[in-house]
């Protein structure tokens, strides 16, 4: 059964492809959002996020007159995400490491505490636990557990991404999830930043 657009994307996909620059600027705009946080995730870096943030617009614009509604348009905008976060980290591993892109001489600025601080730096610090947990991980995993949990596709929709069968998917993503929990918490005990406070 073929999936139903929303009536409003379902017109902008279809002025999108008949050559109206405002439809395709407005959908471009809808789902760049959910593209970079798709690729910071995968890349596990900004710059590369960033990159590959680039390349899937370019290839939504190049291949929206393919799009043919047999998937969610969000799905298949995922699939040509996920395709260029992965063009990208082998492109990466092609090239020398310089350094820590995300650290480039940036310091963050945390706000004095107004009773919002704390949750602020925790917020950031459990972020910064998932990035690195995730950049752990085999892509396939990462790729699966990013789909699934950041993205909330289901596993037929991650299935339809990755051409993988879904019994594959669901493998993946138990097998990713375990691994980022043991990385995650061997993280939190390595560092001894954040004790846990007893009651």
């Amino acid at each position: 059964m073929t999936p139903r657009l929303p009536p409003d994307e379902k017109a902008l996909i279809t002025a999108a492809q008949t050559g109206d620059s405002r439809a395709l600027d407005r959908l471009l705009r809808d789902h760049q959002a959910r593209i970079h946080a798709v690729c910071r995730r995968i890349t596990g870096n900004d710059a590369d996020a960033l990159d590959a943030t680039q390349d899937a617009m370019i290839a939504v614009v190049r291949g929206l007159p393919r799009f043919d509604g047999r998937s969610r348009f969000s799905t298949w905008v995922y699939r040509i995400a996920t395709n260029s976060c992965l063009d990208e980290l082998r492109r990466r591993r092609r090239r020398p490491v310089v350094g820590l892109p995300e650290h480039d001489g940036v310091q963050m600025e945390i706000p004095a505490d107004d009773g919002r601080g704390d949750r602020m730096a925790d917020q950031v610090a459990d972020r910064m636990l998932i990035d690195r947990g995730l950049a752990e991980l085999a892509e396939e995993f990462r790729a699966a557990v990013v789909l699934r949990d950041l993205c909330q596709l289901d596993y037929a929709e991650i299935s339809e991404v990755l051409g993988i069968p879904a019994g594959t998917v669901r493998s993946r993503i138990a097998r990713g999830r375990a691994q980022l929990a043991d990385r995650i918490s061997g993280n939190r005990e390595g560092t001894g930043q954040r004790p846990t406070s007893t009651p």
